[in-house]
């Protein structure tokens, strides 16, 4: 971290901890970082604005949480272990309560997931706050979870539970009634989400091809397949929905089931005949898995609702420039 005489105040209260035997943290030009041998280097970046990723009045906590989760996700994504991380904030204040917070939120996430913060940088934004996450991690070669893998046949699954997050995005938005129940029941998938890291680890070497699902189900299916040059049928029916959106509008459902974004769990294929490991892989994990479809060859996405009938899907996933 290279910074001024109040920068370096703010960073050794805030983001300075003693870095893991064999890494090299704050206090050098560079962060110095082991990686095991036989194995690759993962890494990821994600870049959070305020008024664009995050409400300006979202719990510091929260936000430090989910800085670090959007990216531990992308890890998960390949199947890789976290190894470290680096965090620059450009802010428009030093707020000592909102640092505190944000920080304490950051490392919780960072010392569970065995995700160092080992550098980053700071600096005074004009307006609002500018989160960039670095992750690193590392996952043997013939093992990483690659877009491009699926292969006809396979069984698509995905972990957790769907569309929480996006009917709480438009309740804070107010594009649905004001509901506190309903925020409530939601709000803490958008807030706080929990990506299935040390179950990805498990899926190297099993599943074929994997990506976190943070636009939107269909979106980023989709991503799959056309990397892979395939298609794919979905059973409408076998998505897990989350519990709070049972007794909603059956298309606002849909549209955030399928569309919703914010979800940060897994997309994966893997060959039928590795059901039964997987499914013993996400109980040791405490992780729950559902299988939703197959991956077939003819191209595009078809969605399958009661009794085979097609869903047409109007709603996109998310765009930045959109």
């Amino acid at each position: 971290m290279s910074a001024g005489p109040k920068e370096f105040d703010l960073i050794a209260r805030y983001f300075t901890r003693p870095a893991p035997p064999g890494f090299l943290g704050v206090g050098d030009d560079c962060a110095l970082l082991p990686v095991a041998a036989g194995h690759q280097l993962a890494t990821s970046v994600d870049l959070l604005i305020e008024g664009r990723h995050f409400f300006s009045d979202v719990d510091p906590k929260a936000l430090g949480h989910k800085a670090l989760a959007v990216n531990i996700s992308d890890l998960a994504a390949m199947g890789a272990q976290p190894l470290a991380c680096l965090l620059s904030l450009s802010l428009p204040d030093m707020n000592d309560a909102w640092l505190q917070a944000f920080s304490d939120g950051f490392y919780a996430l960072a010392d569970r997931a065995g995700c160092p913060l080992i550098g980053g940088d700071t600096t005074r934004s004009a307006a609002g706050i500018v989160i960039n996450v670095t992750v690193m991690g590392q996952v043997r070669p013939e093992q990483a979870l690659l877009r491009a893998a699926a292969k006809v046949g396979d069984d698509i699954w995905v972990t957790g539970t769907l569309g929480a997050a996006d009917i709480a995005l438009r309740l804070l938005q107010g594009r649905l009634p004001a509901n506190e129940r309903l925020l409530a029941a939601t709000r803490p998938t958008l807030d706080w989400p929990e990506p299935p890291w040390t179950f990805a680890q498990t899926l190297a070497g099993v599943a074929h091809a994997a990506l976190d699902i943070s636009d939107g189900l269909s979106q980023d299916l989709g991503h799959i397949l056309k990397a892979s040059s395939c298609g794919a049928v979905l059973d409408y029916t076998a998505l897990p929905l989350h519990p709070a959106l049972q007794g909603l509008d059956a298309l606002l459902v849909q549209e955030a089931a399928l569309a919703g974004g914010d979800v940060y769990q897994l997309c994966f294929t893997a060959a039928q005949e590795q059901r039964a490991h997987i499914q013993a892989l996400a109980d040791q994990a405490k992780c729950v898995v559902t299988r939703i479809g197959g991956i077939v060859a003819e191209p595009g996405l078809h969605v399958l609702g009661q009794g085979g009938v097609p869903i047409k899907q109007h709603i996109a996933g998310f765009d930045h420039f959109s």
